[in-house]
């Protein structure tokens, strides 16, 4: 006997474009994909032990928030402000605005402080079938203070019906202790690393690298270190300038290289060989009004999977709506809907080194769904402002309020 048979739905598998399976079902057994077909195909002898009829909506997979620094205390309207007025982000962040502000805020707060601070930024993405999503370390840059924020990631997992990756960006910034050793930083960084894994915090280690961030050979070196720990990488890279730091992820097998509006074609080949993520993070180019756009059409033509994300974070993309981050990037930047639903899906799980589990719907995988009253898929990425998330199945388990 299955756990849960949801039947008259439309199913969008995102196995092989949208993999659509009209009049379907689906079954889950264990937390699992059981069964999957039409309702035509659905065994005349197949019981469960609840039975949900869908209604007639579309079924996906869970999305997928892949980037976000969700966990963090403090608010920089301020400088949203102040970038209106004429101010750039590297003023900002050179004047101890920008990530040190928010540093000054996290390393202020209780660990408690800190989840009840995020967990309504997370009940949001949620609202919106958000079934796993990645958390950033990175507003605390002491020991203690990044092993905090990567317990509340944690919690959340446990507060809430979610699953969460945790990454740990401890060269996110360099704090003011640091001023002027920029290497003793990066050794500090280094040596942060495995107490933090032998706690069981990290899931990837992540890096900025950029002109106000950390060179190409300090990443390197956060790399090494990741590496020797047995940790995939990742990396802020090209969003400011075209510091190679795509390519330099790739020769590490990264998961994924985030941001990219300044990419090279060379970067572009790197990430292409590696079968490194390409994740696009439209918020922020919108919020800091930027007018160079990652290069959507030669990342296509080069077949480097696109994935999409929030980039929830304080001063750059104070945004909590993965269903808004499709549509930017198909309004902004002319990705197609299937593009953009397949960049939650099922690349966003492979930049989190996931795939094997999670981002389509097929037998055996996780069953993380989320149920939607829409004509067609596209429509995801169509409406701006609307919610038509009716219900979510995560881990096999219905969220309250399904159908």
């Amino acid at each position: 006997m299955w756990d849960l048979l949801l039947t008259n739905v439309h199913l969008a598998t995102m196995a092989d474009g949208y993999g659509e399976v009209r009049d379907a079902a689906i079954a889950v057994k264990d937390g699992r994909i059981a069964w999957l077909g039409t309702m035509a195909q659905l065994p005349a002898v197949a019981k469960a032990a609840q039975v949900h009829d869908g209604g007639g909506c579309w079924l996906t997979p869970g999305l997928i928030d892949c980037h976000t620094h969700i966990v963090h205390a403090g608010n920089r309207s301020d400088e949203f402000e102040a970038r209106l007025n004429g101010a750039s982000y590297e003023d900002i962040a050179r004047a101890g605005g920008g990530i040190m502000s928010t540093v000054r805020a996290t390393r202020a707060a209780s660990e408690e402080q800190l989840l009840q601070a995020s967990l309504p930024r997370i009940r949001s993405l949620l609202a919106e079938g958000v079934t796993t999503l990645e958390i950033k370390s990175g507003y605390g840059l002491t020991a203690e203070s990044e092993a905090a924020m990567l317990r509340v990631a944690r919690r959340v997992a446990r507060e809430l019906p979610v699953d969460v990756a945790t990454t740990f960006l401890g060269a996110h910034a360099v704090p003011p202790e640091y001023a002027g050793r920029v290497d003793a930083y990066v050794d500090a960084v280094c040596a942060m690393m495995a107490p933090l894994a032998e706690e069981g915090l990290i899931d990837a280690v992540d890096a900025f690298c950029e002109r106000i961030g950390f060179t190409a050979a300090q990443t390197e070196r956060v790399f090494a270190a990741a590496q020797q720990l047995g940790l995939p990488v990742k990396l802020h890279a090209e969003q400011l300038s075209d510091q190679d730091g795509a390519a330099l992820v790739a020769r590490y097998q990264g998961l994924s290289a985030d941001h990219l509006e300044h990419l090279s074609a060379s970067g572009i080949a790197a990430m292409a060989a590696a079968g490194t993520v390409a994740v696009l993070l439209p918020g922020a180019y919108y919020v800091l009004r930027d007018t160079t756009p990652p290069p959507v059409a030669a990342l296509r033509a080069a077949g480097v999977p696109m994935a999409v994300a929030t980039d929830c974070n304080p001063g750059t993309s104070p945004m909590t709506s993965l269903l808004l981050a499709m549509n930017m990037v198909c309004t902004l930047w002319r990705l197609t809907p299937l593009e953009a639903l397949a960049g939650c899906t099922r690349h966003a799980a492979r930049a989190l080194g996931r795939e094997q589990r999670i981002g389509t719907l097929e037998v055996g995988k996780q069953a993380d769904f989320a149920l939607w009253r829409i004509a067609r898929p596209a429509d995801l990425s169509y409406a701006i402002g609307l919610n038509p998330c009716c219900g979510v199945v995560q881990r096999g388990v219905l969220r309250a309020g399904l159908i």
